[in-house]
């Protein structure tokens, strides 16, 4: 094993390791504070909520440190000794080329995603059911993973052809051509997520024509927001739990409500949660998100084309110089990087939710926000008393509290 080799191997392990300190860290401190609910919230939360979410929120910080070495483990073991059988399988049925490649890429892509599957299947029939959060059945479980697996194949395939052809064809400037059909992809499929990749997981009703459809149409006129339509999303047949979004550009914006959104909050509450998802249009986080997005793709794009030359990540493996080889070794080398570069992808993430809770106080004022920010809690068993440190890496939205005591610092 190279130098280079043993750096990459080390990190991944520093990696693992870390998350399963983070989340140790979660479960100490939220279980030292699991009695005592914020004296802020003590007339809003019952102390027994207050217990269940610790409880909820210890147990699932508690699997996620095992996942965390789970992936550690599954990711070196590709590296160390699955990666090379599975090279030369495929060399037995595939001849040397784009197929061979492309086939490399997507039985690692599928055997990863099978590997996942005992946690998440925990996590939806065994900590979300104890908790009462899951509807889920297990036919929609599978057939939920089996669509997304058939949709993921049928996108990634047609672009990794692409891209081993750009690599073959243009050696030094592939990157770059790969980079900008990659960015191309993206906001073609953001544009058509709400129309077509959506419905093929939820479906999709428009909001009745009521008081609340009124109220919510006078709000987005009022906030200069153009969308296609309100509309609600069956998330009760799969969970408890209870959220807004708008997804899609330009013309083809869509405002969505999820139907236990409608079932337990507010009129007020929910135009305050609508203020919220507007103030992310309204100060451009959308596209400022696409553009880090781009940042940090462009540099794996370049970290990849250093990779496939011929003194590059894969053979410091001993592994095949096939591009397709050579890109499975960067997808898992670049894992620990990310999670080092976390905290700074969350913390901006943390204040463009401070910037869209202010947004929806300046539309409809605070008490609203407070009212929906503490239901929302409620409803989704999140702690109250998360540790700073987990909250650093893992929160892309700032804990309640903190955000109540900003709304009421605001302004």
């Amino acid at each position: 094993m190279t130098p280079l080799a043993a750096a990459v191997c080390v990190a991944m392990v520093a990696s693992s390791l870390l998350g399963c300190y983070l989340c140790r860290r979660q479960i100490d401190h939220v279980r030292s504070l699991r009695d005592s609910t914020p004296s802020d919230f003590a007339a809003s939360v019952p102390i027994e909520e207050h217990r269940r979410a610790a409880d909820y929120t210890m147990a699932s910080a508690g699997m996620a440190g095992y996942k965390a070495l789970y992936d550690g483990a599954i990711g070196l073991a590709w590296l160390l000794l699955l990666l090379s059988p599975l090279y030369l399988l495929v060399s037995r049925f595939v001849e040397p080329g784009l197929t061979r490649s492309v086939a490399i890429v997507a039985i690692f892509a599928a055997f990863s995603e099978i590997a996942d599957w005992p946690f998440a299947f925990h996590k939806t029939f065994g900590l979300d059911a104890r908790f009462g959060m899951n509807r889920q059945t297990l036919r929609g479980f599978f057939v939920d993973r089996l669509k997304t697996g058939l949709l993921e194949l049928v996108v990634s395939v047609p672009m990794l052809y692409g891209m081993f052809w750009a690599f073959r064809a243009f050696p030094e400037h592939w990157w770059l051509i790969a980079f900008a059909g990659f960015m191309l992809f993206v906001v073609g499929v953001t544009a058509l997520y709400p129309t077509l990749i959506a419905p093929l997981f939820n479906e999709f009703t428009p909001l009745p024509n009521d008081d609340l459809r009124a109220r919510l149409e006078a709000l987005l006129q009022k906030c200069g927001f153009a969308a296609r339509g309100l509309f609600v999303m069956d998330a009760s047949k799969r969970s408890t739990r209870s959220n807004a979004y708008f997804a899609g550009f330009g013309k083809a914006k869509r405002i969505v409500l999820f139907d236990t959104l409608l079932a337990r909050h507010t009129p007020d509450e929910i135009e305050s949660i609508l203020a919220h998802e507007l103030g992310h249009y309204k100060f451009g986080h959308v596209k400022k998100m696409m553009l880090t997005f781009a940042v940090i793709a462009f540099l794996g794009f370049a970290a990849l084309h250093w990779a496939m030359r011929p003194q590059g990540l894969a053979p410091a493996f001993g592994f095949a110089s096939d591009p397709g080889v050579a890109f499975v070794v960067v997808l898992i080398a670049l894992e620990p990087i990310m999670h080092l570069l976390s905290p700074l992808l969350s913390w901006r993430s943390r204040l463009a939710e401070f910037e869209a809770d202010a947004f929806a106080k300046e539309m409809v004022g605070e008490a609203p926000m407070i009212s929906a920010l503490t239901r929302l809690t409620r409803d989704n068993l999140a702690t109250l008393t998360p540790d700073r440190l987990y909250t650093l890496f893992y929160y892309s939205h700032p804990p309640v509290p903190v955000r109540i005591a900003h709304l009421r610092g605001a302004g």
